[in-house]
């Protein structure tokens, strides 16, 4: 490391420290440090910023660890009369209320910055921008691909094994299938494995197989809700299905991480997110779904590892992925496409 480096990478520390009310010998020695709350909610909102797909969805801050999740969202039908001669009128909550638990545990996005690319980087006034940037993106990848993808939490996970984060945290797929496997077709026939859509099957495209699992695992006061898409997987939609919708600057069509398609799937709007399974259409409104961190339990520890000539930062923040309402999903497994996909216009 240059020595001009090592200044801006001490002023880099100075600010941190001033951010978290900590003391800089501390941080310089690589002391862990709680992260200040406000700090946090930077870091998390610099994350959600980072991407269009976690835009739409919920990050929330959690003062527990452990309760029951919030609910968010509309939960259910309002309307009704009453005869007050008889009897007095009785509200309606707002929001899905469950007593379905949520816990926030602790995972790890523990990065380095080698020398070298330290010393390229230190030359620009925007050094602790562009470090904080790179990290808020790359959490925010993680998180999408856990969401779609974890299946459990491992004491010590193995991203050789699970190149995708299974073993980080228990995403939103698999809560859907252990706490409403009621909502979830994995085969269209018994011990058939798959949901096979093409000429001759039950389901001639996948408008059709859209529709009916609308129809038939959704709820039915949420089975109209004009908020409702279908989030594909990559592989169920061919290019030509997803023209990207106009948008202001022609740079954020190629940078965003969802595409959402001009055409609809069994009456619903199509959606493209990052990482979804390969044969996978989840069903619900992209804001039936959350993540759950737990305020002012952020850790961070700051290191100068000279042995591996680099830079580290240890962060950990206890975090969960959470559907707020199971009554508005549909999930579908194993879907084989047995001739191209078709799709109403």
């Amino acid at each position: 490391m240059k020595k001009t480096t090592a200044v801006t990478l001490m002023n880099y520390l100075q600010g941190i420290s001033q951010d978290n009310k900590e003391d800089f010998s501390r941080i310089a020695m690589g002391a862990k440090f709680t992260v200040e709350p406000s700090v946090q909610q930077r870091l998390e909102n610099a994350v959600q910023e980072s991407s269009d797909f976690l835009k739409l969805i919920n990050i929330v801050p959690v003062d527990e660890q452990q309760g029951e999740i919030l609910g968010l969202g509309v939960a259910g039908t309002i309307a009704g009369t009453t005869d007050t001669n008889s009897a007095g009128r009785k509200t309606q909550a707002i929001h899905a209320l469950s007593k379905i638990p949520y816990h926030c545990q602790q995972i790890n996005y523990d990065t380095h910055l080698k020398y070298a690319t330290l010393d390229m980087w230190a030359k620009f006034p925007d050094f602790a921008k562009r470090i904080g940037a790179l990290k808020a993106e790359r959490m925010a990848l993680d998180r999408i691909m856990i969401g779609f993808n974890g299946t459990s939490r491992a004491a010590t996970s193995n991203r050789v094994s699970n190149p995708l984060l299974q073993d980080v945290a228990v995403g939103w797929l698999k809560k859907i299938e252990d706490n409403a496997p009621e909502r979830v077709m994995k085969e269209e026939t018994r011990d058939s494995g798959k949901i096979e859509v093409g000429e001759g099957k039950t389901y001639k495209n996948l408008d059709a197989l859209v529709f009916s699992a609308v129809s038939d695992l959704i709820a039915p006061q949420f089975q109209d809700d004009t908020k409702l898409v279908a989030i594909m997987s990559r592989d169920l939609l061919a290019d030509k299905y997803f023209p990207l919708v106009n948008q202001s600057k022609a740079s954020e069509q190629v940078s965003g991480d969802i595409i959402m398609s001009t055409k609809r799937v069994g009456g619903l709007p199509a959606v493209q997110a990052p990482f979804v399974p390969k044969g996978t259409i989840l069903i619900t409104r992209l804001d039936n779904l959350s993540i759950y961190y737990q305020s002012g339990a952020m850790r961070r520890t700051l290191k100068d590892n000279a042995e591996y000539d680099r830079y580290e930062d240890y962060t950990s923040s206890n975090d969960d992925f959470v559907v707020e309402n199971y009554e508005s999903v549909a999930l579908l497994k194993n879907i084989k496409m047995v001739d191209a996909p078709q799709g109403d216009s």
